[in-house]
């Protein structure tokens, strides 16, 4: 295993909970100040994460996009 598939597979549960926790601070900010831009911001990495998207993978080419973790 070389060193980007490594990072690949730390990124995405990282994705996940990043993800997870800008949606839970825009759940608990929901009194209309920003929390329709954490929901957003939210919702970015938890996709990327919940579909194995990496963007490294995609710029260096060094490891295969289609395969899962």
């Amino acid at each position: 295993m070389n060193t980007i598939e490594k990072i690949r597979n730390f990124c995405s549960p990282f994705r996940i909970v990043i993800g997870l926790m800008a949606i839970i601070i825009g759940y608990l900010l929901s009194d209309g100040t920003l929390s329709w831009s954490w929901w957003y911001l939210g919702v970015i990495p938890l996709i990327a994460g919940l579909s194995n998207f990496c963007p490294l993978c995609m710029i260096t080419k060094k490891c295969d996009i289609g395969s899962k973790r």
